[in-house]
């Protein structure tokens, strides 16, 4: 996490919907929600694969045009948020719904919705509820977290903490489509964010001026 106070902190003056990087989010989640019904509709693996690839390469491409644009608003990160676990969740039910059996052998794969359940519900219930949390301090987004806890940021919002918090769940199941592997794995990053929760929760979300609040 770096970056000029200017680039860090939140400036009311520029917060609105519409940006390039939003503009991004809104292309990439419409794309890939398209291959996640067409992946279910043909009952096609690749599609839905194609699909992540899409969820994943646009997620990178709109954080970076932000940066890069200096169009980083604490709207555009939260539409992000909400496309990305709305992207999420129809590709991993997709993913449910067409794999009854393995794709790399005849084991048979019926619990695999036990895996992909946990991940969904850490992914869009306790991850929601810690990256929604930077609303409470004037910061741009959660990538930015480190100025106020470096811990929560690093197990989180770093490059490494994203990457392993949503792509190697994906990618180690469908890589060996062994359903003990995938639970092991959701299991970890739940105990991460459970973790993670505790040092939010002992940190303490700061609480509006009733006074400001009411002139707002």
């Amino acid at each position: 996490m770096a970056g000029s106070p200017d680039r860090i902190y939140a400036d009311a003056s520029v917060e609105r919907l519409f940006t390039g990087a939003t503009v991004i989010t809104f292309v990439r989640t419409i794309l890939t929600l398209a291959i996640a019904v067409w992946g279910a509709y043909e009952a096609s693996l690749t599609l839905l694969v194609v699909g992540l690839v899409v969820y994943w390469v646009g997620d990178s491409i709109d954080g970076e045009w932000a940066r890069h644009f200096d169009c980083e608003t604490r709207t555009g990160a939260v539409v992000d948020m909400m496309c990305d676990r709305l992207s999420c969740g129809a590709l991993y039910v997709g993913l449910m719904w067409l794999q009854p059996t393995g794709w790399l052998s005849d084991e048979p794969m019926t619990w695999i919705g036990i895996p992909i359940a946990i991940y969904l519900f850490e992914f869009m219930v306790i991850d929601m509820y810690l990256s929604l949390a930077f609303l409470a301090w004037p910061i741009r987004s959660p990538n930015y977290f480190g100025v106020i806890d470096r811990r929560i940021y690093l197990w989180n919002w770093s490059r490494v903490g994203k990457a392993a918090n949503s792509g190697a769940f994906a990618v180690i199941l469908l890589a060996t489509g062994w359903v003990w592997l995938g639970i092991v794995i959701a299991v970890a990053l739940l105990a991460l964010k459970c973790v993670s929760l505790k040092w939010l929760l002992d940190l303490g979300l700061p609480v509006p001026e009733r006074e400001k609040a009411a002139a707002a």
